[in-house]
């Protein structure tokens, strides 16, 4: 059983760039990385920031809300916030840390296509 959807296509996304699609009303990012393909939620975890919006540097994707980073290969949070100090602490107690949801990708022709849920990373 194949449970992959097409969601969108290679055509416009640049190597280091990004691009929003959706499936079943679900809005998701795909990040072209050197020769991978990555697909995650397109809206931060912290606060809800565009992505596509943020700046995308390796595998590592910037929100431009509150520079809050995730590594697209797993979605492990990198750094929370650019915050400081007691007010880092205060908004990692309200609002904790969620890693970035990221999906199962595969490229077939042009066609890109999304799979299932990944595992969350492992916390440590």
């Amino acid at each position: 059983m194949d449970d992959y959807s097409a969601l969108t296509t290679t055509q416009g996304i640049e190597t280091g760039g990004m691009k929003t699609a959706s499936i079943d009303g679900h809005e998701m990012l795909v990040a072209h990385v050197g020769d991978e393909y990555f697909i995650t939620d397109a809206r931060c975890p912290h606060m809800g920031g565009h992505l596509q919006q943020g700046i995308l540097e390796g595998t590592v994707v910037t929100c431009p809300r509150h520079q809050s980073q995730f590594d697209l290969r797993d979605g492990r949070v990198l750094r929370w916030t650019h915050w400081e100090g007691i007010t880092l602490d205060v908004g990692k107690f309200l609002r904790h840390p969620r890693p970035l949801r990221t999906y199962a990708v595969k490229i077939e022709g042009d066609n890109v296509l999304v799979g299932p849920e990944n595992a969350p990373p492992a916390t440590t």
